[in-house]
């Protein structure tokens, strides 16, 4: 076969990635009139069939809603106004309105992406899905590259002004930060998630957060008809060397008090997740800068990973619109600190709720007892209700560029913030 030439193509801000930060990071820039390609190695279709957990931020959804990609979200999701945490066989709400004036929206990450997905497209966006050999090239000049072969197999050169690296945990774009400039903060917890999907009616109305002397449990939704639940196990378990009643059964006794029960069903899907926390630091170098899980990791215990995505995007956006339109590089040269204030918070909240609710392998009485201790201090006092609402519904987006279009946008909405 003849290798095919080379083509060349250029662009403003090149995007590798279309997870939750470079999708929003490309519409975010569109709608301020800045050019963007968005390069990425899965199919349209791999990406909109992944299902994945999503709980949405008040400022994740305000941001959607305001810039045009929240009408299905509003019409399909479920606004979530609080938590029940389980713990001592007893329930214990957590009511998000009544402590801090907001909340949440249940709503899968592949939705979002399918909703930023259309919206670009429909704006003649520039995706280019199945690309492969993805590298970047002279990220320390002024007309950095990204070199990668595309679905045709047409080996293309895209000229940019700039790189966001949004090709998440996986990705390669960190790995252009030097060794000697790049810091890699890292934590592997000591123990993971068993995650089922099931065909069942829901068992609660709101998420619950289960601590029991057997371990964590989450118990979530997806659909009406479809559930998803985890339990804490070890990161080295099989999944499928468990069979559906085992599973039930775990579930159940880490639920179980005062006649409570999970609705049942077909579990058509089973997997170990490892928990881990990272932090890349800087999170940009020359003119690569990275967003969502390409420069982060949380632990899913706080609901965070997505939300950041989404931040990221915004800061960065505002950013990149001050570049393009005043020449000014202030905000782009502080964007890794601005964001990294956020990340480091995000961080501190996804550790404590997964120390205050799961066990360690080797805790004993001291333990159990001082963590329900916390627990009972969390929901029982309106103090404790008020720090865990606002971390769990998030803390505004951060505005750094008041005449950017996201500022404009979310002008109406942050005021409200209180």
């Amino acid at each position: 076969m003849t290798a095919q030439p080379a083509q060349h193509a250029r662009t403003q801000v090149g995007i590798v990635g279309a997870g939750p930060a470079g999708l929003m990071l490309s519409h975010l820039l569109s709608a301020a009139g800045i050019g963007s390609v968005v390069i990425e190695t899965r199919t349209r279709e791999d990406i909109e069939a992944t299902i994945r957990a999503g709980i949405l931020e008040q400022g994740t959804v305000d941001l959607m809603v305001s810039t045009g990609v929240g009408d299905r979200l509003l019409d399909k999701g479920s606004r979530h106004d609080g938590i029940e945490i389980r713990f001592g066989g007893g329930s214990h709400r957590v009511d998000f309105r009544s402590s801090v004036g907001r909340s949440v929206y249940l709503y899968p990450q592949h939705e979002v992406l399918r909703d930023l997905i259309a919206a670009r497209l429909a704006d003649d966006g520039d995706i280019r899905f199945g690309a492969s050999e993805v590298s970047l090239h002279g990220v320390t000049g002024t007309e950095p590259v990204i070199h990668f072969t595309d679905a045709d197999g047409r080996p293309t050169d895209l000229r940019c002004d700039l790189i966001a690296g949004c090709d998440g945990a996986q990705g390669t774009t960190k790995w252009s930060i030097p060794d000697g400039r790049r810091t890699d903060h890292f934590r592997a917890y000591r123990h993971g998630w068993f995650g089922i999907l099931a065909e069942a009616p829901p068992s609660s109305k709101e998420l619950i957060y289960a601590h029991s002397d057997r371990g964590f449990a989450l118990i979530s939704s997806r659909t009406p008809t479809v559930q998803r639940m985890y339990f804490q196990c070890d990161p080295e378990e099989d999944a499928d060397s468990w069979s559906d009643n085992r599973i039930w059964d775990e579930l159940q006794s880490r639920v179980a008090g005062r006649g409570f029960s999970l609705n049942e069903g077909r579990i058509f899907q089973r997997s170990v997740i490892p928990m881990r926390s990272y932090i890349c630091d800087p999170m940009q170098h020359g003119r690569l800068f990275l967003a969502g899980d390409a420069a982060h990791t949380v632990p899913p215990t706080g609901a965070k990973g997505l939300n950041l995505a989404i931040s990221d995007a915004v800061v960065l956006a505002q950013a990149l619109e001050r570049f393009f339109g005043t020449g000014h590089a202030d905000l782009l040269e502080g964007y890794g600190r601005t964001a990294a204030q956020r990340v480091w918070r995000a961080q501190h909240f996804s550790w404590w709720m997964t120390s205050m609710l799961h066990l360690a392998p080797d805790a004993g009485d001291f333990d159990r007892h001082r963590q329900l201790a916390e627990l009972d201090q969390i929901t029982g006092s309106a103090a404790g209700r008020t720090l865990l609402a606002e971390s769990y519904t998030g803390w505004p987006i951060e505005l750094t560029n008041p005449r950017s279009v996201v500022a404009e946008a979310l002008s109406l909405t942050h005021g409200r913030w209180p």
